[in-house]
Order: C-alpha cells, then structure tokens, then sequence
C-alpha cells in the first residue's frame, strides 16, 4: 500500500484516483475470498465426511447382506458405476497419509470419530491414489477407495475466473466515476493553464454538481473582469503615451527656440531623452506580451536583428561578435523574442563595460540538449552572484559600476516576464574572463512540428 502511494503522489489526479481505488478494490476481493474460505472450510468438511461415512456403512452393510456368491459382481458394481472400489486390507501395504490442508484434516477428524478409532485414512495405499477408508467385516479388514475429487475442492481457475471478472466490472465502474468526476478539474486545469499564457479561455459550463458549478461561475466572472482590466489597461496606456510625450515633444521646440546657451540646451535634452526612456521602459512593461501562438525559427529572427544592432553598437565605439547555430525552432512570438534581445542588447551597450571603453558584445544561439540558448555576453565588471536575484526584479538597479546610464530598471524585468509566457527562463551568469552573459532558455521544437501547426 506504501507503495501506490508513493506511486500515485508522482502521477496525474484521474490516474492517482484510479490507482488507489484499484489497490483498494483489490485487497477487499483478496480479503473477501479469504474470508470466503475460511468460512466454508468447516460445512465442506462436514459434507464430505459424511459423504464418505455414509459410503462405508452402505458398502459395509451391502457385502454383509449379499449372499457371497453375489459379492464379485456386486464389488464390480460399485467400481464401475459409483466409482468405489474394495481391497483387502494387508499388514504390509504402504500408505500416505492425507496432505496438511484445512478441508481434508477436518474430513479425516470427522470419518473417524463417526467410524470409530481404528479407522484409517490414507491419500495413496500401495501408490495408488485415492481417498482410502479401512474398514471391518467380522474379522476381515477391507480398504475402500473413492476419486480425490469427492474430498477435494472445485479447482481455482473457476474462483480465479470469477474473481477476475467480478474486479473487471468494478475497475470499469471506477474509472467510469473517477472520469466523471476528473472531467470538470481537468477542463478548469486546461482553462487556467490558457489564462497563465495570456489567452482567452472558452467559458466553463456552469452546471453538473453545486461545487463545481460555483467554482467555474466564479473562475468565468474572473476572466471576465481579467479583460476587462486589460482593455482599461490599454486604454490607460494610450493615455500614458498621449499625454506625457506631447508636452516633453513642445518642450523640446520651446529649448530650441529658446536662446539658452548650447550647454544648457544639450542637458536639457538630455534629461528629456531620458524622462522618455523611462516612460518608455513604464510602458514596455505595461505592454502585454504576445501569445505563443506558434513555432518560429529562432535563428532567422535573431539573424533579423543582427545588421541593425551593429549599427548600434559600432555608433559607440563598439563591436557585436555573433555567432548563430541555423535553423533553431521555439515556440515564441517573433515580436517577444525581438524585443527580450534587443533589451539584453540595449542593457550590455549601456552597462556592460568599463568607463571609459566602448562595449564590445558577444551575441550566440546555440543549442544546449532540449532547449535553445541564446547569450548576450558583455565585458564589463560584472555583478555580484547575490545581487542576481535582485535585478530581475522590476524597478531595481545593478551596482554603481554597472550603472553609468540612466533607467528605470525594467530591462531585466521585461525580459523576465517575455519569457516566462513561452516557458522559457532569463539567467545571469558572471564571465571567467570578466563581464556577464544574460541567457536565455527556451525549450526547443522542430521545424517538422513547426510546420504542423
């Protein structure tokens, strides 16, 4: 029983039901026949003593009274049409007595406390085998035999057939209800599972029992209002970008027309450029990612954004060294996984190197078992293996070393939240030779697979 249930802990909620009651079922159907045996042991035992008693008597009392002439025939009879047969009963014959079994010991108890004490019975006399009884005829001593099968129980296989059958039926029963029972959480696990992906689930069917009628009416009153937030979130978002950049965009005029010294206009700029970026971070984040809706080759997209983001980089000084395994698949939006690498690339420019350095990044995708890998690596100073945790968590920053740029610290965070709609995980790992390499995982597909969809 530990076992199943060591068993059924590691296994779905219909096959860890259906599992136990199996067990269940099947320790009562053992526990039951056991019982069922034990309680016919002594009825049986009682009857085919009493068979074999009543046989003795009836052969003992028909030689008796048979003229002697007529005994061969009559012993004959008996062989021939009941199955008994009668011996002599010599010093010397060799007998085996009866197995050690239940049934057959109380038979042998029972025959001789009716027949009287000095009675035998034996299992095989001279190798003959047979349900052996001696008994007396004045001072003559007889065997009489009779086939094993009067003694001996009806053979397993009918109870086996029986048994089996009966646990059949029960099993389907079982599996009948637990699928009845199984068929409403697993359409709320697959509704709740779309949900965690950012799509729509079909409503659930408010009926069937009051439990699971009250549970989808509130999981489908939920969804509702999860849209509802979203649209009021897209709408709050318009708004956002509306009226924020409209004023920082106649700011910018204003400072231009304005007859402030150069100096000053470039700080002022700069610090619009930056309230710009920030709003853009804020909104970025806002920004709900697009579902996974199917395979996209990930060497092609990240390939799409190579010549753009060199230019980029080479603007500051720098270098992008890309090294690109073709024909990756993953099930990921096109427009997430863009966006997830051009933030890890914007975050190495700004802040993966050494001041005064331009940024020199290393760009791979490669393939790692199950799973494609793609690594933006930096040479900058790196941070502490404590503080990873940390910055992938929105609105926090790195070290002062990794900080020269203005940001509301959500580049980590977007990337996080990108991924994680496609199962797919963000790492920082610190280089042996210096900087930090950002990773992405994702788990792989085929483009077999890929063009099935």
């Amino acid at each position: 029983m530990s076992v199943a249930l060591r068993v059924a802990s590691r296994l779905g909620l219909f096959s860890r039901t259906f599992l136990l009651l199996t067990v269940l079922m099947t320790a009562s159907l053992a526990a039951w026949l056991q019982a069922f045996r034990s309680m016919e042991v002594e009825p049986r035992a009682q009857q085919v003593a009493q068979q074999i008693v009543t046989v003795v008597n009836i052969t003992r009392a028909a030689l008796i009274h048979s003229a002697p002439q007529e005994r061969r025939y009559l012993l004959l009879d008996l062989a021939t049409n009941e199955g008994i047969q009668v011996y002599p009963h010599e010093k010397d014959d060799i007998t085996v007595r009866l197995p050690d079994r239940q049934v057959l010991q109380r038979v042998e108890e029972q025959v001789i406390d009716r027949l009287g004490p000095e009675t035998i019975v034996a299992w095989e006399v001279n190798r003959i085998p047979g349900l052996w009884v001696s008994f007396s005829i004045d001072d003559d001593d007889y065997w009489m035999v009779v086939e094993r099968d009067r003694a001996e129980r009806v053979p397993g296989v009918e109870w086996l057939g029986w048994g089996a059958a009966a646990l059949l039926l029960s099993l389907l029963g079982a599996a009948v209800i637990v699928g009845f029972v199984n068929r409403p959480l697993s359409r709320l696990s697959r509704a709740t599972l779309a949900l965690s992906r950012g799509e729509t689930p079909p409503p659930l069917p408010e009926s069937g029992p009051e439990e699971i009628r009250r549970v989808n009416t509130n999981f489908n009153r939920m969804v509702e209002e999860l849209d509802r937030a979203e649209a009021d979130r897209a709408l709050m978002l318009a708004g956002i970008s509306h009226d924020l950049r409209t004023p920082l965009a106649r700011l910018r005029l204003e400072i231009e027309l304005s007859g402030v010294s150069e100096a000053s206009r470039d700080a002022v700029d700069e610090d619009l450029a930056q309230i710009d970026r920030t709003i853009g971070q804020f909104m970025e984040y806002a920004r709900p990612s697009s579902s996974p809706d199917r395979n996209n080759n990930i060497s092609e997209l990240v390939s799409e954004m190579v010549e753009r983001e060199c230019s980029h980089t080479e603007a500051l000084g720098g270098s992008l060294q890309v090294t690109i395994t073709p024909n990756l698949w993953a099930r990921i939006a096109s427009a997430d996984l863009q966006r997830a690498v051009g933030n890890l690339l914007e975050n190495a420019r700004r802040y993966g190197h050494k001041a005064g350095e331009p940024p020199h990044i290393d760009l791979t995708v490669s393939s790692q078992g199950t799973n494609v890998l793609i690594d933006v690596s930096d040479h900058g100073p790196g941070v502490k293996p404590e503080d990873v945790p940390r910055l992938l968590r929105p609105f926090t920053r790195g070290s002062d070393a990794r900080t020269n740029a203005g940001g509301a610290g959500l580049g980590l965070a977007i990337v996080k939240r990108l991924l994680q709609r496609a199962g797919g995980t963000l790492n920082l790992l610190n280089r042996d030779g210096g900087g930090l390499t950002a990773r992405i995982t994702l788990p792989a597909s085929s483009q077999k697979t890929a063009d099935a969809k």
